[in-house]
């Protein structure tokens, strides 16, 4: 009995290497693991492999329908001679370049590019410049001074676009305008019924101050909220070795915000050499059309002198030239993360 039990016991330690040996355990999956039961105690299967592409869809299919197709069918239009009487009719008889190369050759269109760049550049200018003065204000401010001049900044921004061009036509009204009042209570001669709006250089510097005031407070207010995450202790140190504010802003606060100031002036100049409501809503691109950038010169084209596939050309030289300026943009934006 107990030689028995000794060979019953010694018996079972010899089976297990046997066993362990022919056959390997296997190793836990992914399918088998707790995280794939339900509360119940049953189990899930995992997402299928489309369901992701489902799942983002909706997305891509608005994009497509609202952006994408537009698009495709702009730069069909674009080598298609389709005026008034070829639009009635709905022949759109192929012209392969013709637009493109009379664009090219005209001087016009030239006129009006160079136009829209020293617009754009001008405006972006005085947005970084005075935006990030008046973020660096906001951050130096008391608790209620800021908070009465953020709200105010986030009224200017938050206004509509075709109000605020009223309220800025109105100011330089010819008759009853506030800017001719104030020029006479100055002592200024010439202002009595003056029209702002009389050459394309006056009437795009008063939508450069219209630009300028509604875009500024993004600018402000991504700027103190970037100026909240430079360490006290940097200001510091810095005032420790001497510095003045402009040291302190070119030593400290610029090297910390450089992504701020590429991603905030890329957007800028988006934004700024798209701007159509302002200049068109303005002055209609007047007087005689010497107040037009791109988005006016397009429209204007296509609408007014009903130049359909012209006006198609325009726009997707516009998108073009944009594309070329952005892509020494992404240089340096690579280049700085490069260097990080």
């Amino acid at each position: 009995m107990t030689v028995h039990s000794q060979g019953a016991a010694t018996s079972a330690p010899q089976d297990a290497p046997r066993k362990s040996a022919g056959r390997p355990p296997k190793a836990p999956t992914a399918a088998t693991g707790p995280s794939d039961t339900s509360p119940r105690g049953g189990r899930r299967s995992l997402p299928s492999g489309w369901l992701p592409y489902l799942l983002v869809l909706p997305a891509v299919a608005s994009f497509a329908l609202l952006l994408l197709y537009p698009l495709i069918k702009n730069v069909i239009l674009s080598f298609q001679d389709i005026n008034k009487i070829e639009f009635i009719q709905r022949k759109y008889p192929f012209a392969g370049f013709e637009n493109y190369t009379q664009l090219l050759g005209d001087s016009n269109f030239w006129t009006v590019v160079v136009r829209s760049f020293a617009f754009t550049f001008a405006n972006v200018v005085l947005i970084m410049v005075i935006g990030s003065l008046i973020g660096i204000l906001l951050n130096r401010l008391g608790k209620w001074m800021r908070l009465v001049l953020s709200m105010a900044l986030v009224m200017a921004w938050a206004m509509p676009i075709v109000a605020s061009v009223q309220v800025f036509y109105w100011l330089f009204d010819e008759q009853f305008g506030v800017m001719n009042w104030l020029m006479r209570t100055l002592g200024f001669s010439g202002y009595e019924q003056h029209n702002w709006f009389e050459t394309g250089f006056s009437t795009l510097t008063i939508v450069t101050l219209l630009v300028v005031w509604g875009s500024i407070p993004f600018v402000a207010l991504n700027m103190y909220a970037g100026l909240t995450t430079v360490g006290g202790e940097l200001y510091e140190a810095a005032r420790m070795d001497g510095a003045n504010g402009w040291q302190t802003f070119w030593k400290v606060v610029f090297p910390n915000l450089r992504p701020f100031f590429m991603v905030t002036t890329f957007l800028e100049v988006i934004w700024v050499f798209k701007a159509f409501t302002q200049v068109y809503a303005m002055n209609k691109g007047g007087p005689d059309r010497a107040s037009e950038i791109l988005p006016v010169f397009a429209y204007v084209e296509g609408q007014s002198q009903a130049h359909y596939g012209l006006a198609a050309a325009i726009s997707v030289l516009t998108i073009v030239i944009l594309l070329v300026v952005m892509s020494f943009y992404f240089r340096l934006i690579l280049k700085q993360e490069e260097e990080q």
